[in-house]
């Protein structure tokens, strides 16, 4: 089958729970390896998380901080794009160093077209969020702090129906970006395909095996979700831990070019 581009669609492989538990595996090795690189992008995610926090307390919004923290997960797979070619790398025995890293994420241009995609649904995010305290909580809603406005959402009726709506809206977001984006940053790192060619790629792969990468897809947003509560610190580890691991996904989830 030919994609947009012309080319031959690259060919999806039924994965299980063991290729998940081995690529964590993998995952966890290559940043034991090559350690500082993970910890330099998984500080960056956790420094855009405080900054973005700390900006929402100076303009009073701090009451965004919890969807915040649930949305932020959402931008992963752009963020972990440099740790997908650290492994990609170390797998291909090449220098990895900050100028190789970034000469060949800036050589793909399609990368930008996905990181439009991701940085959208993560905006319609917020948006709905926002639109949802108007509608439920008051037009002009405003709290004074994180905690109050957990305590309303958490005891009245209107919070209560906020967070289950808000929640339902956020898992469906969630799914949706996942399933666009699980293969398709690796994919435009690793071969020269279009953008569009690699979310539906990256869709077929949730298709195929949809309980295991379900799976892999609810274990992210646990991990990142734990990871945020202590002042989003706990990404530092997190983050480039299942940036590695999506690469070798990746590699069990792709077939190879045939030479």
């Amino acid at each position: 089958m030919a994609s947009v581009s012309g080319k031959a669609d690259p060919v999806v492989r039924r994965i299980a729970a063991a290729d998940i538990a081995e690529a964590l595996g993998q995952g966890l090795r290559d940043f034991q390896a090559v350690p500082l690189f993970g910890l330099a992008f998984g500080a960056f995610y956790a420094a855009g998380g405080i900054a973005i926090v700390l900006c929402l307390t100076a303009f009073g919004m701090v009451y965004l901080a919890y969807p915040l923290a649930a949305g932020f997960a959402l931008i992963g797979p752009f963020v972990a794009i440099g740790l997908y070619e650290v492994s990609r790398r170390r797998e291909a025995g090449q220098l990895i160093s900050v100028g190789a890293i970034w000469a060949t994420v800036r050589t793909r241009s399609e990368i930008g077209w996905m990181a439009f995609v991701t940085l959208f649904v993560f905006v319609i995010w917020m948006y709905q969020v926002r639109l949802l305290i108007a509608l439920l909580l008051g037009l002009n809603a405003s709290f004074s702090s994180l905690r109050e406005f957990i305590t309303v959402v958490l005891t009245t009726n209107e919070g209560l129906l906020f967070l289950a709506i808000g929640n339902a809206v956020g898992a469906a977001l969630s799914l949706i970006l996942f399933s666009l984006t699980v293969v398709s940053f690796p994919l435009l790192l690793d071969r020269d395909v279009d953008f569009v060619t690699a979310m539906i790629t990256s869709v077929r792969a949730v298709v195929t095996s949809p309980l295991p990468m379900i799976g892999w897809a609810a274990l992210i947003v646990v991990l990142l979700a734990v990871s945020a509560v202590p002042y989003f610190l706990g990404l530092v580890v997190t983050l480039p831990v299942l940036g590695h691991a999506t690469w070798h996904l990746y590699r069990r989830i792709i077939a190879p070019v045939k030479e």
